[in-house]
């Protein structure tokens, strides 16, 4: 792929900061970051949306998203609400969701559904993490349905905390969601080709951490082999 083919990746990189060793010069560092190159936004834990909506003009290019029950989903659903209507009231645009993925190994997917809905029904956008790689073909379908009923607008392949996405996995997602939610890739992004290949699956957000790095690979010259031989 010639470097005028590829696609702008900045606007659909979510800028991830959740590493919960860093601290504030980090946060602030990584909202001037997103605002530089254009990402479509920064996620972080919730105890940092305050600071960051300072950086971050409302209204601006860049959204600020918060993570909901992060990394494990496992907390009850009143408090995983609490941190929902916290991080709103602090001034996020989006939400990143884990689900109860306790409740979803029993087959109760009332209890994930009424989860996830508990949210939802704050009105802003909703990306559900579904932790692809570790769940088995009818728990994963379940999830999906119960999701899109929840009214999730984001599907996402997973936290980070697992191997890495793949793009048979963004297609596999893509298939189950069927055009009603759209689809996220996160987890272990780390070179231009892997993100590349995961927008042409169909990912429209990519969650990732080393964003930096993706943009000073796409905007480096192509490779030799892509430029036109001479006759």
């Amino acid at each position: 792929m010639s470097r005028r083919d590829r696609p702008d990746l900045a606007p659909l990189i979510d800028h991830a900061l959740l590493d919960p060793h860093q601290g504030l010069d980090s946060v602030l560092r990584c909202c001037d970051e997103a605002r530089h190159f254009g990402f479509a936004g920064v996620c972080l834990a919730s105890r940092w949306l305050a600071p960051a909506r300072e950086r971050l003009p409302v209204g601006g290019p860049v959204r600020l998203v918060s993570v909901v029950g992060f990394p494990f989903g496992a907390v009850p659903s009143a408090i995983k609400r609490a941190e929902a209507e916290a991080a709103a009231a602090a001034g996020a645009d989006e939400l990143d969701v884990v689900p109860d993925f306790g409740a979803l190994a029993d087959g109760n997917s009332t209890a994930v559904l009424d989860d996830l809905a508990a949210i939802t029904e704050l009105g802003l956008p909703v990306k559900v993490t579904v932790e692809l790689a570790r769940l088995p073909p009818a728990a994963l379908e379940l999830l999906v349905e119960v999701s899109v009923d929840a009214g999730a607008r984001f599907l996402k392949t997973g936290s980070g905390f697992g191997p890495a996405v793949t793009a048979d996995q963004v297609g596999l997602l893509r298939r189950l969601a069927r055009g009603r939610a759209a689809i996220m890739a996160a987890g272990g992004i780390n070179t231009l080709e892997q993100a590349l290949d995961l927008v042409d699956t169909g990912a429209t957000r990519l969650g990732t951490s080393r964003g930096i790095l993706l943009m000073q690979a796409l905007r480096q010259p192509a490779a030799p082999s892509d430029a036109p031989t001479s006759t």
